[in-house]
């Protein structure tokens, strides 16, 4: 009764704060076993996220016990007179306040508050070793699912290469990784969801039930539902790594070798496990570079090298396997790299567990937090590239407009098309094989214009804006626009599709505001517009 009591005098309050009024009495049925907070602390822990860029106060957090919890909600929100904005958030990883709203409930999907405040945890993750699959709740981070998985000796077959994200939020985009030329996104990988509709509804989907839900909520942007639940594909889990880099000097030659490795077919011993690469600009990299990758004992030394226009691009290829056939491991890594053309003397070698790889990026996060150089802003930008106009990019951006200077790091890797289905909401370049270019930049008080976060912002709408009038048919991943138009122009051929999919899941346009995609059906100010 006194989570009811609170959920009660929470919508209140938020009523009270947009000048309505709404019988207080229904919102007693929903007898939630979460709790809502207007506790300060976590309202603005809600209303900022990892890009630092925007703000928005919601007018109150639920920490869910279960899908029930959010069910319930979201059908109050539905069901109102008036309605309020209802947004799902995992860990707060995104860039432009996609998970935000000021005239809603957040549902703080991940973190511990939940069970500090002494909620029911909604089920931990359920691995079926018979059937190769793992059943996760929305908000459980992938570092989790893959310490449980890994106990059965199985892991999820791709990844981001950051772990500390929610299932439910790379589900709603796409979830890529150095993996996903062989395995495809994240969201190739999911055999079923459960998922809460933008009407209430609690169901489950997948390609053969309720197949339309199943296809918009992958890659959808958190239009269509909130996902609740996944089951998530596994395989034999590797034990170890052997973690490769090589530097080239030539972009052309560089990306020839990427396409190729993630051309080839047949047997695992026959190919590379991972494929990734990333630019190298900044003279302060060069010398510097990736220090942390490399031992003393064996320096790679590259400030010598003559780099084409001033810039290096280094190739990351990794490949996986037991402790079993470890004797074959060099002759299988010998055989591939013989097919490539880096620069000579231009390899480094590590080998390690798989999770110490997997979980690369966080010993970078604990060592920037260290610094106090984690928690800054983040003017990301990333886009997928055609194949065909890669070269044109690297030519006006990689040596035009970031001008030997970036403030983070840029990855540049190829993906195969065929491993995305054309069914899911996310859009990609028509082509067969396309580039990930992800500038993964922090905006720093230095005192240096060029790594502050106006020098940053304004540098992506030159990137975007030299795609446009070179007519490179570039998509943003993880995308932001401020006008439907430009969102119409996103999805192209599939925003009808997409239109008419968020009027059949989410008719009154509660769900994800913060992606400002589309308009509520109803007006805070005024009631409802139908």
């Amino acid at each position: 009764m006194a989570s009811k009591f609170l959920l009660t005098l929470a919508i209140c309050r938020l009523i009270v704060a947009v000048g309505l009024t709404l019988d207080p009495t229904e919102l007693l049925l929903l007898g939630v076993e979460g709790q809502v907070s207007h506790d300060p602390a976590d309202v603005g822990s809600a209303s900022r996220d990892f890009g630092g860029l925007k703000t928005a106060e919601p007018l109150a957090v639920l920490y869910p016990a279960s899908a029930d919890d959010v069910a319930r909600l979201v059908k109050s929100a539905y069901e109102s007179a008036y309605g309020f904005d209802v947004s799902a958030r995992g860990h707060g990883h995104s860039i432009n306040g996609q998970a935000m709203t000021r005239n809603g409930v957040v549902i703080q999907m991940s973190g511990s508050k939940g069970t500090r405040l002494g909620l029911r945890k909604p089920e931990p993750p359920r691995v079926s070793e018979k059937f190769m699959y793992v059943d996760v709740w929305g908000g459980e981070l992938w570092i989790d699912v893959l310490r449980s998985t890994l106990e059965y000796g199985l892991a999820p077959k791709s990844w981001t290469d950051y772990l500390y994200l929610s299932i439910g939020g790379t589900l709603s985009n796409a979830g890529i990784s150095g993996q996903a030329f062989n395995h495809g996104p994240q969201i190739s990988n999911v055999y079923e969801l459960e998922v809460v509709t933008g009407k209430g509804e609690l169901l489950r989907c997948s390609k053969e039930q309720n197949s339309e839900l199943y296809h918009a909520v992958l890659g959808g942007l958190g239009q269509f539902g909130i996902i609740t639940k996944a089951r998530i594909a596994l395989e034999k889990a590797p034990q170890r790594v052997r973690w490769i880099r090589v530097l080239y000097s030539n972009f052309t030659t560089f990306t020839q070798d990427q396409e190729y490795l993630i051309s080839l077919q047949g047997r695992q011993a026959q190919k590379f496990d991972y494929v990734e690469g990333f630019v190298i600009v900044d003279e302060g990299l060069i010398n510097n570079w990736r220090s942390s990758f490399f031992s003393p004992r064996n320096p790679v030394k590259i400030s010598s090298i003559k780099a084409d226009g001033g810039v290096l691009y280094c190739l990351e290829i990794t490949k996986n396997y037991q402790e079993s056939n470890a004797g074959t491991i060099d002759q299988e890594v010998e055989a591939l790299l013989k097919k490539l053309n880096f620069i000579p003397a231009s390899e480094f070698t590590t080998d390690l567990p798989y999770i110490d790889f997997l979980d690369r990026v966080h010993k970078a996060e604990l060592k920037l937090r260290a610094k106090n150089l984690w928690d800054v802003p983040h003017p990301w930008l990333n886009l997928f590239v055609p194949k065909s106009r890669i070269e044109d990019f690297d030519k006006g951006v990689f040596k035009g407009i970031l001008g030997n200077r970036t403030s983070g790091p840029i990855l540049i890797y190829p993906m195969n098309k065929n491993k995305w289905d054309e069914k899911n909401s996310v859009v990609t370049p028509n082509e067969s094989v396309f580039y990930v270019v992800a500038l993964l930049r922090s905006a720093l008080e230095t005192g240096d214009e060029t790594h502050g976060l106006e020098y940053l912002s304004h540098q992506n709408h030159q990137i975007l804006q030299f795609c446009k009038d070179e007519g490179i048919n570039a998509k943003q991943y993880l995308p932001h626009y401020t006008t439907q138009q430009e969102w119409v122009h996103h999805f192209g051929d599939k925003w009808t599709q997409f239109s008419t999919r968020k009027m059949e899941f989410d008719p009154r346009h509660i769900l994800a505001t913060g992606q400002r995609i589309f308009t509520p059906s109803f007006n805070p100010n005024k009631g409802a517009s139908w």
